[in-house]
């Protein structure tokens, strides 16, 4: 299960999952249902109130992972979609991005609810994944890992198993409307700003 599987990071995580021989669920608004078709993975309106309900119809014995870069409320639901052994990535709180109040508090509600799931016997797990984890503490190693990631990834894009996903891109000048048209949640893939 990928949520926003037609961004930029959720049309990676479907095409890696596809090119492993793995099926996948994928959460997008409708417009974009033909863009999660394409990349091979079965399309779900996030914007549906029985979203999850839709989701346990397609995997009724749970799924065995989920991606989840929106956070806030809707975890707990990923959470729930889990089988036994499965493994929830989360990755990002998007949910929480316009709540007043300390932005860290959202966070820290997350590894705290990370850290119960993984301490209770429910035969499950969950994870946050940090792409910046180890920059300051652990530079050298930071770097051996994203030398790794980053070969891997860019070895499938130049041997056309992956494919970027570019919606638009935009001259360094026009940064303003490039950052209001990634912002406006209509578009597939990501944003590129180019000097």
């Amino acid at each position: 299960m990928v949520l926003g599987a037609n961004g930029g990071v959720g049309s990676t995580l479907v095409q890696l999952a596809r090119h492993a021989g793995i099926t996948v669920i994928g959460t997008a608004s409708a417009r974009h249902h033909d863009t999660v078709r394409e990349l091979g993975a079965t399309p779900v309106d996030y914007r549906d109130p029985d979203v999850y309900r839709r989701i346990r119809e397609l995997a009724p014995h749970g799924v065995d992972a989920v991606f989840d870069h929106v956070g806030g409320a809707g975890l707990k639901e990923s959470w729930r979609l889990l089988r036994r052994r499965g493994v929830l990535v989360s990755y990002g709180t998007a949910a929480t991005k316009d709540e007043d109040g300390n932005s860290r508090l959202p966070v820290l509600k997350l590894f705290a609810w990370l850290t119960l799931w993984n301490i209770l016997p429910n035969g499950r797990a969950a994870h946050f994944y940090n792409f910046w984890a180890g920059k300051r503490r652990r530079p050298d190693a930071f770097r051996a890992r994203l030398r790794e990631d980053l070969t891997q990834v860019l070895t499938l894009l130049a041997d056309g198993v992956l494919t970027a996903q570019v919606a638009a891109e935009f001259p360094l000048d026009d940064a303003a409307a490039a950052l209001a048209l990634a912002e406006s949640r209509t578009v597939a893939g990501k944003v590129v700003i180019v000097p």
